[in-house]
């Protein structure tokens, strides 16, 4: 198994930079790697990946997801077979750190080779920094979801605290 580990800080709050990072059909605006991404629901995804002449399509299941602090996938397919996990640490009001750790195996010399020669971890580092220009070029996220999975499976979403009941009365 091949671990790659990847860090960024990136200029926009924590909520922003997870939020944009659920909008998974954007990957492919500012990742070069990700030529196309399909929600099959909200749990599972179908990506196409191409680098030079090497492509590959796979399903990928979010397996853990909490708004603003981490999301676990692993791919459905068992060759090649890998997990993840992206997480979000708020270090200024204005500021979050990003962490992104992805373990894959090795299946027949293509795979070997790839990361041997460190392609893996050349494109992760890549791919963050193109993250990076592209959330704090906009600023703002395009879209979010916001909801919890646990185990692969989707979790209500958390209740919005009750407003408050006080009549607020004219002021003049």
């Amino acid at each position: 198994m091949t671990t790659v580990e990847e860090v960024v800080e990136v200029a926009v709050p924590v909520r922003t930079a997870y939020n944009q990072w659920t909008q998974f059909k954007s990957f492919p605006r500012f990742m070069s790697a990700v030529k196309r991404v399909e929600q099959i629901n909200p749990a599972v995804t179908r990506w196409v990946i191409g680098i030079g002449p090497l492509h590959r399509e796979f399903k990928a299941e979010i397996v853990e997801q909490r708004p603003d602090s981490h999301l676990v996938w692993q791919s459905l397919e068992r060759s090649p077979y890998h997990r993840g996990t992206v997480s979000f640490r708020s270090v200024a009001p204005d500021r979050t750190v990003m962490t992104v750790r992805i373990e894959t195996t090795r299946r027949g010399l293509r795979d070997a080779v790839t990361n041997g020669l460190g392609v893996t971890r050349r494109v992760v580092r890549a791919e963050l920094r193109n993250f990076k220009e592209y959330i704090e070029g906009l600023g703002e996220e395009s879209g979010a979801w916001r909801a919890s999975i646990h185990n692969g499976h989707v979790l209500p979403l958390e209740p919005e605290p009750p407003r408050s009941r006080v009549p607020r009365w004219p002021v003049g």
